[in-house]
This record gives structure tokens, C-alpha cells and sequence, in this order.
């Protein structure tokens, strides 16, 4: 597990922006179980990926007309319980992170895995997000 000062300002560059935690298992399952809407950031502290997954995924949040009814984070490493759930539910993709996954009504329906954040900017991924959105 990581270590809390390492991994609180990254929590806070999305809980400071209306993002929610799952924090355990039962989170995950009630969240999912909720009609609307989930996007769920399986945070990291992966520099080269998660430095642009979360900009990105912030200023998908914030340019879109069209946003998610519940956002939501856990960070992979340290919300292990909620991480190996969430995981679940995005079966059969391998496990991955940071990764961002959207969810209407439970089943998912867009999945941004680590591969395709590495190497891309910000706004790549805030377009790709942007674009998911609108099809809600």
C-alpha cells in the first residue's frame, strides 16, 4: 500500500472537484446500483499515465454539456477493497490503472484503460471522455 502523503494530494486534485470516494466494497456496490449515470477514475500514482488521466478527465467534467449524474474515485494500491470491486465489474478487461470507466444503470459503457492514456494529453483523453458522454 502506498503511503498516505504520497497518495492524499492526488485524491484531492479530484475530491477538491466533486468527485466522490469509494472507499470499500459496499460503496462500489451501492454506487453501482444507483440509476443514472457512474464515471468512476480508478486513480494511481503513475506519473507518466495518471499526471494526464486526471487534468483530463477533469476538463472533460468541466467543458461537457452533457456530465455523468455521479462521479466518483478509488485509488489503486491504497482503496484496495473498493479497487479489486470495481474490477469486478469491469471484467473481462485486465486490471488496470489509472483507468476510467462509465457506467449507466450499473453496465458499463465506455472504458479508457491505462494503455490508451499513456503518451496522449490531456485533452486526447478529456475528448475521448467528452465524446462518451454524448452518446448518454
Amino acid at each position: 500500500m502506498y503511503p498516505p502523503e504520497i497518495v492524499l494530494p492526488m485524491k484531492e486534485e479530484l475530491t477538491d472537484n466533486g468527485f466522490t470516494e469509494l472507499l470499500s466494497a459496499a460503496d462500489v456496490d451501492s454506487q453501482l446500483q444507483k440509476e443514472g449515470t457512474t464515471l468512476v477514475m480508478i486513480n494511481s500514482v503513475c506519473g507518466c499515465s495518471a499526471g494526464s488521466a486526471r487534468p483530463g478527465l477533469l476538463m472533460a467534467v468541466a467543458n461537457s454539456p452533457k456530465k455523468p449524474d455521479y462521479l466518483t474515485t478509488s485509488f489503486a494500491g491504497f482503496d484496495e477493497e473498493a479497487v479489486r470491486k470495481i474490477r469486478e465489474h469491469l471484467l473481462p478487461y485486465p486490471p488496470s490503472s489509472p483507468s476510467i470507466a462509465l457506467f449507466k444503470n450499473g453496465q458499463l459503457v465506455h472504458f479508457i484503460e491505462r494503455h490508451q492514456i499513456e503518451g496522449r494529453p490531456a485533452q486526447a483523453i478529456a475528448h475521448n471522455l467528452i465524446n462518451a458522454f454524448d452518446q448518454l
